[in-house]
């Protein structure tokens, strides 16, 4: 089992038996199958992005809670650096790299995504209340808000309420790099 696929089995399993739930449970809630759940904890299979996102939404948590564990609190700086953290989930034509895991005291998570050439992410709305904050570091994109798609290129930054639906997509043929800061409101 790869060391990324091994966290994310642990952790699949640790938050659904917190929550007294069976696969089948964990299935109606995440809208992933059984099947993939079980192969999930096995660490027999390594999902998708997308298969992340609807897990986490079906917990109600960060996509980063299923990437690495949550830095201990520190009084000094935190650094990090996305070479080493980035990683490609099951081949999708997309990079992550959690630079900063979600943090309940803070609220947020901080994303470095890569889409390759070609690729295109269309998004499941977040909880109520979810905001993102793209900003463009290098190559072109775009991104489908209220129905359209809307070019970026490096330097462009845009916040959006990603309770509804969204994606994004690199129709050039070179990758596109965006840092995401995703906002979580407080319960």
């Amino acid at each position: 089992m790869q060391e990324p696929n091994k966290y994310l089995a642990i952790r699949l399993r640790t938050l659904r038996k917190e929550r007294g739930w069976s696969l089948d449970r964990c299935a109606s809630e995440t809208g992933v199958s059984k099947a993939m759940l079980g192969q999930i904890e096995r660490g027999e299979s390594s999902p998708t992005i997308a298969t992340l996102w609807k897990i986490a939404g079906g917990f109600h948590t960060s996509l980063s809670d299923f990437l690495e564990p949550t830095p201990e609190p520190h009084p000094g700086p935190l650094y990090r650096q996305a070479d080493r953290l980035r990683r490609q989930p099951a081949g999708d034509g997309i990079l992550v790299a959690p630079l900063f895991p979600f943090e309940g005291r803070f609220g947020f998570e901080m994303l470095e995504l890569t889409l390759l050439p070609g690729y295109e992410r269309r998004s499941e709305p977040h909880e109520p209340g979810v905001i993102e904050h793209v900003i463009v570091q290098r190559g072109e994109m775009e991104l489908l808000l209220e129905g359209r798609w809307q070019p970026l290129a490096p330097g462009a930054a845009v916040r959006f309420h990603a309770d509804r639906p969204h994606s994004y997509r690199n129709p050039g043929d070179t990758p596109a790099v965006f840092y995401n800061l995703i906002h979580y409101p407080k319960p």
